[in-house]
């Protein structure tokens, strides 16, 4: 799994529950290797989302993908305010390198930068123990598909 987890280690400790379940190593997009992609049977992708979207360092790192004829790989995230329309780019991201998306997996994480910060942050304690048994779930589900 890649993944860019940046202020608070939010979407990191879900990546860590579903690489748990997955058997899979969690790799930083900077250290991870275009040709180590053939190794993988399913690829997650995962981040915070800053602006409404995936962290660039998960873009940085598809554009330099070959394309993959139909692999599987899903996206997690972690934000503020949850919503599945946060992973629209990095979806056609993967689905112009011809990934197949099997599954998409979204929580909130806490945040206390800008203006939050005057207010203690907002998702205080996200993700959760619920939010890493849905991510736990997702996972297990991964393996039946």
């Amino acid at each position: 799994m890649v993944c860019a987890s940046v202020h608070h280690n939010n979407t990191l400790n879900v990546a860590k529950v579903m690489g748990e379940e997955l058997n899979a190593e969690i790799i930083k997009p900077s250290e991870f290797n275009c040709e180590m992609i053939s190794d993988y049977d399913l690829i997650g992708f995962g981040s915070g989302i800053y602006n409404g979207k995936n962290h660039q360092s998960i873009f940085n790192l598809i554009d330099g993908l070959k394309v993959q004829n139909h692999k599987h790989a899903f996206i997690f995230s972690t934000s503020t305010i949850p919503v599945k329309v946060m992973h629209k780019s990095l979806k056609e991201s993967l689905i112009a390198k011809e990934f197949h998306i099997v599954g998409e997996f979204y929580c909130k994480g806490f945040m206390n930068y800008s203006f939050t910060k005057f207010l203690g942050g907002l998702n205080k304690g996200r993700p959760n123990d619920r939010d890493l048994e849905k991510a736990r779930n997702f996972a297990r589900n991964l393996i039946k598909i």
